[in-house]
């Protein structure tokens, strides 16, 4: 039973062969080539053998040893005896046979681009002989599988090994024809193997010595046989065999046919020794001749095969070529310099106009299906910089920087001297046409000869473009303004013009102005732009310039067919599609390989027809087929290697559990889809990041510290006209580090088991420490709580008897006031009385006697001079004021009883008048005594005595 992926690849080569069937190789321009020489692949400089894997890889056979490319990485795989490979082929099983010099054998391709070598011819008997013996061609017939050298032929079934030979004649080479298989020996010529046994074909002897190089198909009856020096034949189903004539039979004698290959279609590709790849088609007409002049490294072909997007691969005698036969672009290259930058191009009278930055340049042309060299000629008196060509009313018209010129065939005729004839406009439903140019707009009329009318004096100004807006109204614009122009009814002279810039930005440069989709578009570099004629202004075209994404600031369009328009941004194209809904459907990838080769802002695209298109570039031009447009679809990518980026790069091929400590990760990936165009990837690691990456060129991710668990990491490839192919996924696992792996686990638990008893055990010890602590802090605390109870009822107490105290001195005090008071009243009673005395008369009227007085005031004074009055006042205010006396006898030892007397009474705050009372002396005296204490003292002026007192 047929295994699954196989069937898959059965089907979409099925699918791809139906895709191509029919379609033709273009005969006029180049196929693009891709070049890979020995730097690129890092091998020998001869390729002697080339073939496709089911895959779409490609293997070639290399003097070093295998080559391998996926699309975007080439590997070397050297055998262990270093040996040269001369052939490979690729068999059912996906094997990839080798034969060399010595050996044979097959290399497997395994899971992430490992590849494990087979030697086959170890199960060779004879030894000896195959070393002198070199594998030159390699095929498979169901089982079977032939080892061809030039000696015998070496077929490998059920792991054994049966050797063929000739009878004692050497071959020359084996060619297999569907599951017929052909030899050559040498002299006898072309046998078919029958049965196990070479069968001599009918119309051998017409081969004889003709060294036979290749056989194909040429349809279900015949095969067409090339020759090494005789060119090509075709044997019918009988076996009769006549000379195949066909255009390049001499160049092919010539040049010598070393291989053949079956392209798609009717056509066949030769590979010479002397000139390059030589497609011819069934009907023996020259497709195309690629060789060294037209984008081979060399013109000694080794080896060729088709790929599975139907591109010639050529093994060279140095490098390896893709040919991309069936790419929708082909060139025609100046690699002389001879034409220069095209600006303009036409096909006129089956004649194909290039203008140039050096003149204009003509050729015969016979469409695209018919082989001729295009060989170009300058026309007279064209020198110079060509702008434009167009048909007017058909005529040739040319645009020069000298003018403008009518083209008849080889000749130019000048019909103005206005110079640079930028741009032609056709105003509708007239017979006349607007030229932009140097230095305004001109009018011209196309009659059965154009002719250059008149060119209109209101403007001045260089005019790039002009577009039609009603009968008699025009845009017209330069890089910097935009003029309204309108012409009088009868287009014969200009009626207005009136600059428009409302809504523009400012310094922005303007590219020119076109119809698209019957809108009217302005384009900028800041995007396209409307005008708004009720407002009178510009406005941005915000619904076209959001779905043009990297186009919204293109430079030029150019209308192909049917709402189908080329945009050029500086040299990059997209092929862009207006849908009926408004939505624009855009190709801005599948013509990347002409970015730069462009002058930028004086792109030129000719429409030939709705197929064909010929754009112009620096150095020639190149030729859109659109037929050839592929629209296969694309293999999904494969994950070419996985390495682990942890410690270096070091590959990972078969268990992708990978440790936690090396959990740093490259995925590389490719998908064998061939074009001169990048293929996109994007790619999604599920389980680490949450969705797909953006579109992009690179082919490999680096993912670093990734957790530990499952991921799948995902990969897809977009093909450059936007078909996104299948997804590609692989599994992986992410091992958790030794502290998460289940015997850590249960070491954990063993651990936290351990530490909760010792845990516990420590817990319930400190808990009765805690607690005696607690009794005692508890105990410490209550019985500082007692002492400072106690400190407080102390505080109570003694603030309780400091109050009592307070309230006796305050008592005493006041004692000590009334004693006071007393005695100043009992002393000015005393000097009452004595004044009285002095005014007393006796019972007669006359004064007292002397004597009489003097007694009586001796008893006053004995009276004032009592000191027990003193003795008892000091007694009680020493009881009130304690240690007073003490502290100022102590301190101011020159004070007398009466400076003591004074501070007591200054003391207790008395009056001069009252302190005089008691010291029985004047107020004065009492300032005096107070003036004299303060001397005694040694109180500053500034102090109060009392004051000073008092604080005592």
């Amino acid at each position: 039973m047929m295994p699954f992926k196989s069937f898959l690849f059965i089907v979409f080569l099925i699918c791809n062969i139906g895709a191509t069937l029919g379609q033709n190789i273009p005969r006029v321009g180049s196929p693009y080539v891709q070049q890979y020489n020995k730097s690129t692949y890092q091998a020998g400089n001869q390729n002697w053998g080339i073939a496709v894997s089911k895959e779409g890889f490609i293997y070639v056979a290399n003097t070093e040893g295998l080559l391998s490319f996926d699309g975007q990485e080439w590997r070397l795989h050297k055998s262990k005896n270093q040996r040269s490979l001369r052939s490979v082929n690729i068999d059912t099983e996906g094997r990839i046979l080798v034969g060399g010099s010595g050996e044979f054998g097959f290399w497997k391709r395994s899971q992430f681009g490992k590849m494990e070598y087979n030697n086959l011819s170890a199960l060779v008997k004879d030894q000896n002989a195959l070393k002198n013996d070199e594998i030159w061609r390699i095929y498979t017939l169901g089982k079977r599988i032939f080892f061809h050298s030039f000696s015998k032929c070496y077929i490998y079934e059920n792991n054994e090994i049966k050797t063929l030979t000739a009878n004692g004649e050497p071959f020359l080479f084996s060619h297999q024809v569907g599951n017929r298989m052909f030899f050559e020996q040498l002299p006898s010529g072309l046998f078919e193997l029958v049965n196990n046994s070479l069968v001599q074909l009918r119309g051998a002897a017409v081969l004889k010595d003709k060294n036979i190089l290749s056989m194909l198909p040429l349809d279900k009856d015949q095969v067409l046989i090339a020759s090494s020096n005789h060119g090509l034949y075709k044997m019918d189903k009988n076996g009769h065999i006549s000379e195949w004539q066909n255009q390049v039979q001499q160049q092919l004698i010539r040049y010598q046919v070393n291989n053949g290959v079956k392209l798609f279609g009717d056509q066949f590709a030769f590979g010479t020794i002397q000139n390059g790849v030589y497609i011819l088609n069934s009907k023996g007409e020259l497709v195309q001749h690629i060789n060294k002049n037209n984008g081979l490294q060399n013109n000694t072909v080794l080896s060729m095969t088709v790929d599975q997007q139907s591109n010639l691969w050529v093994g060279l005698d140095n490098g390896v070529d893709r040919i991309d036969i069936n790419s929708p672009l082909y060139y025609y290259a100046d690699l002389t310099g001879k034409i220069g930058t095209v600006y303009s191009s036409i096909i006129f009278q089956n004649k194909i106009y290039l203008g140039t930055n050096q003149g204009l340049f003509v050729s015969e042309w016979h469409g695209v299906n018919d082989y001729t060299n295009l060989e170009f000629t300058i026309i007279p008196n064209s020198h110079g910089q060509v702008w434009q060509l167009v048909n007017m009313n058909g005529q040739l018209v040319c645009g020069h920087n000298n003018g403008t010129f009518l083209v008849d065939g080889n000749r130019m005729t000048k019909i103005s001297s206005i110079t640079g004839a930028w741009n032609f406009m056709e105003v509708t439903n007239s017979k006349y046409w607007l030229q932009g140019n140097y230095t305004g707009i001109g009018l011209m009329e196309a009659a059965s000869t154009p002719r250059f009318i008149r060119q209109f004096n209101q403007v001045k100004e260089p005019i790039r473009s002009i577009l039609q807006r009603s009968n008699t109204e025009f845009w017209a614009l330069n890089q910097q303004n935009v003029y309204s122009v309108k012409l009088k009814p009868d287009l014969q002279d200009m009626q207005s013009i009136s600059p428009v810039q409302a809504g523009l930005p400012k310094n922005t440069m303007l590219h020119g102005v076109y119809n698209l989709a019957n809108n009217i578009v302005f384009a900028t570099d800041s995007g396209f732009y409307q005008y708004d004629n009720i407002v009178n202004s510009f406005k941005p075209y915000t619904e076209l310039n959001e779905q043009l994404e990297g186009f919204y600031s293109a430079n030029k369009i150019i209308p192909i067919k049917n709402n189908q328009y080329w945009f050029v941004k500086k040299s990059h194209i997209a092929r862009v599609e207006i849908l009926p809904e408004g939505k624009i459907q855009i190709d801005s990838s599948s013509w990347n390989s002409l970015r730069g080769k462009m002058m930028n802002y004086y792109e030129r695209i000719f429409n030939v027809d709705d197929q064909v298109s010929i754009i112009g570039m620096d150095n020639g031009f190149a030729i859109y087929f659109n037929q050839l447009s592929s629209k296969e679809k694309i293999p999904k990518p494969y994950i070419t290697q996985v390495w682990n980026t942890t410690n270096g790069a070091v590959p990972i091929y078969d268990d992708l559990s990978v440790s936690y400590s090396e959990n740093n990760l490259r995925f590389a990936y490719a998908s064998p889809w061939y074009s001169s165009s990048n293929i996109k990837y994007a790619y999604w690691l599920e389980g680490y990041t949450q969705n797909w990456s953006n579109w992009e060129d690179v082919t490999f991710k680096d993912f670093t510290n990734l957790p530990n668990g499952d991921y799948t990491f995902h990969v897809r490839a977009m093909a450059p006209n936007g078909t996104i192919s299948e997804v590609t996924s692989l599994v992986l696992e992410i091992r958790p580090p030794w502290y998460k792996h289940w015997f850590a686990i249960l070491v954990y638990i063993a651990l936290l088991t351990a530490l909760y008893f010792i845990g516990r055990n420590y817990y319930e010890k400190r808990l009765n420490e805690q607690q005696k602590k607690l009794k005692a802090k508890m105990l410490a605390d209550q019985e500082a709580r007692l002492a400072k109870e106690a400190e407080v009822n102390e505080r109570k107490l003694m603030a309780l008897k400091n109050h009592q105290l307070e309230q006796e001195l305050a008592i005493k005090n006041r004692e000590l006031a009334n004693t006071a008071m007393n005695i100043v009243y009992k002393n000015e009673m005393l000097n009452n009385l004595h004044h009285e005395l002095t005014n007393l008369n006796d019972s007669n009227g006359n004064k007292l006697s002397s004597d009489q007085l003097r007694k009586v005031s001796k008893l006053i004074d004995e009276a004032h001079s009592d000191d027990r009055d003193w003795d008892l006042f000091e007694k009680s205010f020493n009881e009130a004021h304690e240690n007073f006396f003490k502290k100022l006898k102590s301190d101011y030892p020159a004070l007398v009883p009466n400076d003591l007397k004074l501070c007591a009474y200054l003391r207790l705050n008395m009056s001069s008048k009252e302190i005089a009372s008691l010291l029985n002396i004047s107020t004065r005296g009492v300032e005096i005594r107070r003036y004299r204490l303060r001397k005694k003292l040694n109180i500053p002026t500034e102090k109060n005595l009392t004051e000073f007192l008092l604080e005592l």
